[in-house]
């Protein structure tokens, strides 16, 4: 769901005072629930249940004060989902932050990964690939 470059990722989760957290899964899942309109379709772009999926929902609208994710029934004519003002504002608070945070630790990022091992072969590259 983010631009992160193939090597070294970094992943940020907020723990607030409240006892909720707000991590990369659940702000891919908001971004899914706005592309897709959908909770269940969002779940499973990520590859978690339908249950999992709103749960998360769940989780969010209950430790802001204002809902992140409206919901209608309906079923597939009918009913969906989308993120309410709050949410694409958490949504986009939440990248920016990620974006931030890189942008600041590119030094230091780039200083752990010269100090790295060389990748250890695995299994699948077979005994003759190294």
């Amino acid at each position: 769901m983010t631009d992160e470059p193939a090597t070294t990722r970094l992943r940020i989760r907020l723990y607030f005072d409240n006892g909720g957290m707000f991590g990369p899964g659940k702000a891919d899942l908001l971004a899914l629930i706005e592309e897709t309109g959908s909770i269940a379709a969002a779940g499973r772009r990520l590859q978690m249940s339908y249950k999992r999926a709103w749960g998360l929902v769940e989780a969010m609208n209950t430790i802001f004060r204002m809902p992140l994710v409206e919901s209608s029934r309906g079923g597939a004519k009918y009913g969906g989902a989308t993120l309410t003002e709050t949410g694409r504002q958490v949504l986009a608070l939440y990248r920016d932050l990620e974006a931030n945070t890189r942008s600041a630790s590119t030094s230091q990022i780039s200083a752990f990964e010269q100090l790295l091992a060389a990748p250890q072969p695995t299994a699948a590259d077979g005994p003759d690939r190294k």
